[in-house]
């Protein structure tokens, strides 16, 4: 099988920085036709460049998912530049902190909203596309479509100030499994990546500030650095691709061993 994204079209949200960015960024680099979705307008234009001609492989939409209209919107620019889609990568994230015995914080319905439920929104009206265009007379082993959510290690490590991010994270999850389900009769395939601390521009520059923070995370992974942010677009190439074709439901770990070393249990005494 192969790792080719070549000639796809791919929608990835949370495109103008950070992870999503490198997503985005890295699909190009592969062949793929790419819609850069976030809210950022200014940053967007900044990245993506000229989107206007016609032969470029990207493309860019600026709006707030979690309205209904801009999710259907997206779909349609993206409709309208390469006449399909084929692979949805769900990036867009919110990171804020949550006082867990404040009952007046409203953390985790603004996480769940932005984190998940677009997400899945989203996902359902792609998923319905995808459907669409996949065809008759298809073999079996044929992709129609694949949708990759970014999670976090923090659906599975417990952190009272992050209460709302894991919820939402542990969500995003069980989304991935629900619609893994449901949608494999249709041979679109639904993963998730949760990833550990990744080198992306927003984390060098809050490292410049706290720096001791660098030495904690080296400290508590197991391969002793931080991760690269091409060895996370690596992975989601991989899910989007024909090589993961029997891989749906899943959620890879790409945390350098944090979540093993969470694991692991003092001999008794």
């Amino acid at each position: 099988m192969s790792f080719s994204i070549a000639g796809r079209t791919a929608i990835v949200t949370g495109a103008a920085n950070g992870v999503g960015l490198a997503i985005a960024r890295h699909f190009v680099s592969q062949g793929a036709n790419v819609v850069f979705a976030d809210m950022d307008e200014k940053r967007l234009k900044a990245e993506v460049g000229k989107v206007d001609d016609e032969e470029s492989a990207a493309r860019y939409f600026a709006g707030d998912l979690r309205e209904k209209l801009n999710i259907a919107n997206l779909l349609s620019l993206t409709l309208d530049a390469f006449d399909r889609v084929d692979i949805l990568v769900n990036a867009a994230r919110q990171v804020m902190p949550t006082d867990p015995l404040d009952g007046d914080d409203d953390s985790v319905e603004m996480l769940m909203q932005q984190n998940v439920l677009a997400a899945l929104r989203l996902s359902q009206l792609v998923a319905k596309r995808m459907i669409k265009q996949g065809g008759e007379g298809a073999s079996d082993a044929a992709q129609v479509g694949s949708i990759i959510n970014l999670s976090s290690i923090a659906a599975r490590r417990t952190h009272p100030e992050l209460m709302g991010y894991s919820i939402a994270a542990a969500a995003s999850e069980q989304m991935t499994r629900s619609l893994a389900l449901a949608l494999a009769p249709e041979r679109i395939r639904v993963n998730a990546v949760a990833f550990g601390s990744v080198m992306s521009a927003s984390l060098k520059r809050y490292l410049k500030e706290h720096e001791e923070l660098r030495e904690e995370i080296t400290d508590t992974t197991p391969l002793g650095r931080i991760a690269r942010a091409s060895e996370l677009a690596n992975t989601v190439q991989y899910l989007a691709s024909d090589a993961s074709s029997f891989v749906t439901g899943s959620v890879v770990t790409v945390d350098g061993g944090r979540t093993v070393l969470d694991t692991i249990s003092l001999p008794a005494h």
